[in-house]
């Protein structure tokens, strides 16, 4: 079963983070969502955060693990909210299940294929050696010479825990994501549709979505609408979270 946090009661909101994420990402805006009235459900995808690890990891397998979830938790009629990888989540999982979904929010993720572009990422966590036993502060000074980003790597180092007395080590399945990598970046198949609200929030200075994306995105959901948080790039939560928070409340309370 999927880790989560539970916050409110209400309506239940879905909260997918995006890849190398974990729930602790949306923790404040959660917070947020729940004194509105919702019953709001963080949760650590496979392979991510205090989830279960596994070899498998693919769009099917954690849309089974979210419906899962969900029969579990006896949740009906919810709405969620994706971002990245956890938008496409919520694309396959709206489009195979649409009687389970009510309104359908996707942060900066289109449907379309992405190419594999975590390379330096990938690269930087792999060249840290926990059998060393280093600090927080080795941890990143590693990192930094493959990810100068330092907001970056600040949400890579979320990840990083004590295993045991002395041991860090990384939340998510680096092995898997290694070797998984492309099915990150998959397209959400020709015939997927959801013909329910939907709202896509991209960040302006993000190239995950393009002004040529709409035309595909409509045709998959063609009850879109589609939002920009200026000056916000893919983190664009994080960037400017009360921006998005009403974006979401003014759209989920329509």
């Amino acid at each position: 079963m999927l880790y989560s946090k539970i916050e409110g009661e209400g309506k239940p909101l879905l909260i997918l983070h995006g890849f190398l994420g974990m729930s602790d990402n949306w923790k404040t805006l959660g917070t947020h969502f729940a004194e509105q009235g919702f019953q709001v459900h963080m949760l650590d995808l496979r392979n991510h955060g205090r989830s279960f690890h596994s070899d498998e990891f693919n769009y099917q397998v954690m849309t089974e693990d979210i419906l899962n979830y969900c029969q579990f938790q006896k949740l009906q009629n919810i709405d969620i909210i994706g971002h990245s990888m956890g938008g496409k989540v919520a694309m396959f999982l709206s489009a195979n299940h649409p009687e389970l979904i009510n309104k359908l929010i996707v942060a900066d993720i289109g449907p379309r294929y992405y190419r594999p572009h975590h390379q330096g990422i990938l690269e930087g966590l792999n060249a840290v050696d926990f059998a060393l036993k280093p600090e927080r502060s080795e941890v990143d000074e590693i990192l930094k010479k493959y990810i100068p980003d330092f907001g970056t790597r600040q949400f890579l180092m979320k990840s990083l825990y004590w295993k045991e007395p002395g041991q860090l080590a990384f939340r998510f399945n680096l092995q898997v994501f290694n070797k998984e990598i492309e099915q990150v970046g998959i397209a959400l198949p020709e015939e997927a549709h959801f013909d329910k609200p939907t709202l896509f929030i991209k960040g302006g200075n993000s190239r995950y979505i393009l002004d040529e994306d709409f035309p595909a995105i409509k045709k998959h959901f063609p009850k879109a609408e589609f939002a920009t948080i200026p000056n916000a790039g893919h983190w664009l939560h994080a960037e400017n979270p009360q921006l998005f928070f009403e974006m979401v409340m003014n759209f989920l309370k329509t």
